[in-house]
């Protein structure tokens, strides 16, 4: 009877094991896929810059094809490319982030006089509407949020300390980054040969993931630069226009706020219509106008760019989004919210290409 009862028991682990694993293609990928992900995982912070390189060299790759496509050989092609890549750089660093940082620092300086403007606002509430909520319990919440923002603050002057630390760490980038993403660029094939010779020879079902996976991430990626891009601008010149306080702060959080799907745009209603509200009040046109201003680029955003820039993207249901968010914003942080979207996409392309007992591919993958 125990006889009877293991083999029956080993046949119905054989049968589910056929299921998920029907075929050495199959199995080929399953094993690049747990190691991928474990590398990734145990050496993310190790090796940072490289996957950064990576990503930076993926996302400039498609425009060095678009460049070689004008009649350009590849070399030239990269050097063009990586040249307007230093330049949105240096851009970046010596241009941008001087007035976001300077923008940033007068904001905080100015959270003191926002808080007692807020204090005398709330404590009206028990005036207005006295059933609701008692002066006490005001006095008991203003007193719970001045403990909190004391115990941030004690926190920022902690991490200040590692300043120095955080400075030689941004200088290896600055370094590193750009260098590893030239070779990547220059040196592609040499690098793709490289890495293939440790594959398996039976690799049709990974190279049919990839194929899939590749069209998908590259919109992704592509598509979300160039939309963080036209929000920043937009924004930047319709806060400018309106003169509007911390213009490029909140243009840069306008541009950003689109890398977190539907939760993004609900953070960055309250910095940009409080930084309104305590300039203009709302006695004035001026505060209506600019809420005008923001529900006109959220909605351009979502009814325009995003199907314009993301048509050929893989449709995940707003579920699939936010658990993804959620998984791999816990397991990589930013990178991990940053490339929620892709990473999902790449496990429905798996889940969509898997070979299952008795499909006609199946035959194909096992030769």
């Amino acid at each position: 009877m125990t006889t009877q009862t293991s083999t029956l028991s080993l046949r119905f682990f054989s049968a589910s094991l056929n299921r998920i694993l029907p075929n050495a293609q199959a199995i080929y990928l399953a094993i690049i896929l747990i190691v991928t992900f474990v590398l990734i995982y145990s050496l993310s912070d190790l090796l940072m810059p490289v996957f950064a390189s990576i990503v930076f060299a993926y996302l400039l790759e498609g425009l060095v094809g678009k460049v070689i496509n004008l009649g350009l050989s590849r070399i030239v092609s990269v050097y063009l490319v990586f040249s307007c890549f230093m330049t949105c750089l240096g851009f970046l660093l010596f241009y941008l982030m001087p007035i976001v940082s300077q923008q940033a620092v007068e904001l905080i300086q100015n959270i003191p006089v926002i808080i007692n403007r807020t204090q005398t606002l709330v404590m009206r509430l028990p005036e207005l509407y006295p059933k609701l909520i008692s002066e006490n319990k005001i006095q008991q919440m203003t007193f719970a949020i001045q403990q909190e923002l004391l115990t941030y603050g004690q926190n920022v002057l902690s991490l200040s300390a590692a300043s120095v630390v955080g400075i030689v760490s941004a200088m290896i980038y600055l370094f590193l980054v750009p260098m590893m993403v030239f070779f990547f660029l220059k040196d592609k094939k040499l690098l793709i040969d490289w890495f293939l010779q440790f594959m398996p020879k039976q690799r049709h079902l990974t190279v049919r993931v990839w194929e899939e996976v590749d069209i998908q991430i590259g919109n992704y990626v592509r598509g979300k630069f160039s939309e963080v891009l036209i929000l920043w601008f937009v924004s930047f010149i319709t806060f400018t226009s309106m003169d509007l306080n911390y213009a490029m702060l909140l243009a840069v959080l306008m541009g950003i706020q689109v890398i977190i799907p539907y939760i993004g745009a609900t953070l960055i209603t309250f910095p940009v219509l409080g930084v309104a509200y305590f300039q203009w009040g709302l006695s004035g046109d001026q505060f209506m106008y600019l809420v005008i201003a923001y529900s006109i680029i959220q909605a351009l955003d979502g009814v325009v760019l995003v199907p314009v820039l993301f048509s050929e993207a893989v449709n995940l249901h707003a579920v699939a989004i936010i658990v993804a968010i959620l998984f791999f914003g816990g397991v990589w942080g930013f990178w991990g919210v940053f490339f929620a979207i892709p990473l999902a996409t790449v496990v429905k392309a798996v889940l969509t290409a898997w070979p299952r007992l008795g499909d006609t591919d199946t035959e194909i993958y096992s030769a």
